[in-house]
């Protein structure tokens, strides 16, 4: 596991890659206006735009699995990809 480890154009939150070669990449937003959904689709956005799956794929992944993670308060939601 790498935490901010640099991929792609900057830092994912969490890059994990398990024996099996499948990678997780997990983006965590603070919802603000206590709107989960919209920043779950944010986190999820700048995974895509900042390419941050790009470094295990250099490093031999064969499946990517993408999470937006958002919370606000005591409440949370998880968005997969």
């Amino acid at each position: 596991m790498r935490q901010n480890a640099e991929t792609g154009e900057g830092y994912s939150d969490i890059s994990i890659q398990t024996p099996g070669r499948v990678g997780i990449v997990i983006e965590l937003k603070y919802a603000d206006d206590g709107n989960l959904e919209k920043a779950c689709a944010e986190a999820l956005k700048q995974i895509e735009e900042r390419n941050y799956a790009e470094g295990l794929k250099r490093r031999g992944t064969k499946k990517i699995i993408k999470y937006g993670i958002a919370f606000c308060e005591k409440e949370c939601m998880v968005v997969m990809a």
